[in-house]
């Protein structure tokens, strides 16, 4: 360890900085009371562009993307780089459907995405099963962030599992103490670190030859490998599985329940459609970050525990730890590990939140106790996050991390099936609620069914292992030979969605009563003080909330009586 005693030093001193900004966090701009979710879940929903601006970022740019991505690069090339277009793709697709969701979360008090989907198809199970994909698509994520950290102090020297356990020891007490505020102030330091890591990266490339050297050496190795899918182009058969990758991820981004928080907690309509449109810059730093994979090649960096004449590729995901340790000074590699780990703690933090809401919001309040106070709802959510936080701590120190990332594979197709209840849900509720269920069902059995047939093969195309080898399904389970494949998350949202599709009109037809949509078109363009805030408490009474004809032009909907008969269609579109 003393050869790490510099980068140890400007590590503890920097994260001496992030505790105590997580405990200060407590006291900035106090509230009233913590016993509120929309205090201690949202922050109050009182974040500015610029809070909100480093909220989003530090939830969509994780230490794990940061250590992971350029791992990717090193060992397979350009099949790795899908999370750059599938940035790029993502933001144009939410713009719209963001601001539409802070809107009608905002009028109505929503607090998760499955309470927005308590609200317009007026399904309790559907509901359910969004919160439980949810969290079981977040709690696997939490972990990954733990693989970034872990990298980072097993380069450092301090191996074992204590170094996890003291961090998120430390996490745990002031995310328990401060909600969501927590992480928004350390989400501006970390922003800082990570820039200014960039520049120094750029700054370093400069000075040893440019990036051409860097190509160079990365198509040298490339060129040598006996694998067909690694280069530094896509191979044509690469192709199809890359583009479903990057489409289906595009799509799954902002489904997961932390992104939402995040958006959510935003004080205006406003605040959001300017940070959307304003986060395409952080795809450039995104890609530098990624080219380090390739930086790490032309300097001849290994993994620890390598071995290359043995055939060992030692733990990949040390890579980028590595280069910082051996390529740079030791006051740097000290700054960008303090970045790294600060970059997982903000993440983890805001999905912990928003998976301990799921739980109390859609699961304690609806099934266990339906009358539960604020207050009760608060102190439940604050224990579920600090359960959450230490489950994923167990996945990574008793389980194998190559099967946490297995997870993280199901995670996302899981995530991904709640697109139509969702995503869809905040243009139209055509679709029937127990269709729905149905495709969510269809969808989230599929996918795992895909998950489970693909093979991990290795750099020789032997079969490591049977099962969860990835998330491309090879088409020759189709009758479709060249080696093709395609993402499984986005072919089981298509069975998903043709489910859906086709059972709604002969539910219809059937005169299979729907549930009723208590939203009006007017609450989807909301915005701060032009709407009433209400909350769930007055929602899931079983009545609808009556509008006047001045407020609702008849023509958009119709107001009902509160003796309305449950399960008669009640839309807005």
């Amino acid at each position: 360890m003393s050869e790490h005693t510099v980068q140890l030093g400007v590590f503890l001193g920097l994260f001496g900085v992030v505790i105590g900004l997580g405990f200060w966090a407590a006291r900035w701009r106090q509230p009233t009371t913590m016993y509120n979710l929309d205090e201690w879940g949202l922050g109050g929903r009182s974040f500015g562009p610029v809070l909100t601006w480093f909220l989003i970022t530090g939830d969509l740019y994780t230490a794990y993307t940061f250590v992971a991505l350029p791992a990717v690069l090193y060992a397979v090339g350009a099949a790795g780089f899908f999370a750059v277009p599938f940035a790029v793709v993502t933001l144009p697709l939410v713009f719209v459907a963001l601001s539409r969701m802070w809107s009608v979360a905002h009028v109505h008090g929503l607090v998760t995405p499955a309470d927005f989907v308590r609200v317009r198809f007026g399904s309790a199970f559907l509901s359910l099963l969004v919160a439980v994909a949810g969290i079981l698509g977040t709690l696997p994520y939490i972990a990954l962030q733990l693989v970034g950290m872990e990298a980072v102090f097993r380069v450092m020297g301090l191996n074992g599992s204590w170094p996890l356990w003291t961090a998120f020891g430390i996490l745990a007490l002031f995310t328990y103490n401060a909600g969501l505020r927590a992480p928004a102030l350390m989400a501006i330091l970390k922003d800082i670190l990570f820039l200014w890591v960039v520049l120094a990266v750029i700054v370093l490339v400069a000075a040893r030859g440019g990036w051409g050297r860097v190509f160079h050496a990365a198509a040298t190795k490339f060129a040598d490998s006996p694998s067909r899918g690694d280069g530094l182009l896509l191979s044509s058969v690469g192709q199809v599985s890359y583009t479903t990758l990057a489409l289906g991820s595009a799509l799954a981004l902002f489904l997961y329940p932390h992104a939402m928080t995040g958006v959510l907690a935003a004080k205006s309509r406003a605040t959001i459609r300017r940070n959307v449109a304003a986060l395409p810059v952080y795809t450039l730093v995104l890609g530098i970050i990624a080219l380090l994979g390739y930086m790490a090649v032309a300097d001849g960096i290994m993994p620890l525990g390598a071995d290359p004449a043995a055939g060992i590729p030692g733990d990949r995901n040390t890579i980028m730890p590595r280069l910082f340790d051996v390529a740079f000074p030791d006051w740097v590699a000290g700054t960008a590990f303090a970045a790294i780990v600060i970059g997982a703690f903000v993440p983890a933090a805001i999905m912990s939140i928003a998976a301990a809401n799921l739980f109390t919001r859609n699961i304690y309040t609806e099934y266990l106790r339906p009358g539960a106070s604020p207050a009760e709802q608060t102190r439940v959510s604050r224990l579920v996050s600090l359960t959450v936080k230490f489950s994923a701590v167990a996945i990574i120190v008793f389980l194998q991390p190559q099967f946490s990332l297995d997870l993280q594979l199901i995670g996302g197709v899981i995530i991904l099936q709640t697109l139509p209840p969702i995503a869809i849900g905040l243009f139209s509720a055509w679709m029937h609620r127990h269709a729905l269920v149905a495709g969510v069902v269809v969808g989230l059995g599929a996918g795992v069914v895909l998950l489970y047939q693909i093979p991990q093969l290795g750099p020789d195309g032997r079969v490591v292992r049977a099962h969860l080898g990835g998330s491309a399904w090879p088409l020759a389970h189709l009758g479709i030979d060249g080696g093709y494949s395609v993402y499984a998350g986005l072919l089981a949202l298509v069975l998903n969605l043709g489910v859906a599709v086709v059972a709604t009109p002969v539910l219809r037809l059937l005169r299979v009563p729907d549930g009723r949509d208590i939203t009006w078109r007017r609450d989807y363009v909301a915005e701060e003080g032009r709407s009433p805030l209400r909350r769930m408490d007055e929602l899931l009474d079983g009545r609808p909330v009556v509008r006047t004809s001045a407020e609702h032009p008849a023509k958009h909907a119709t107001a009902l009586p509160h003796d309305h008969p449950r399960g008669t269609v009640y839309r807005s579109w």
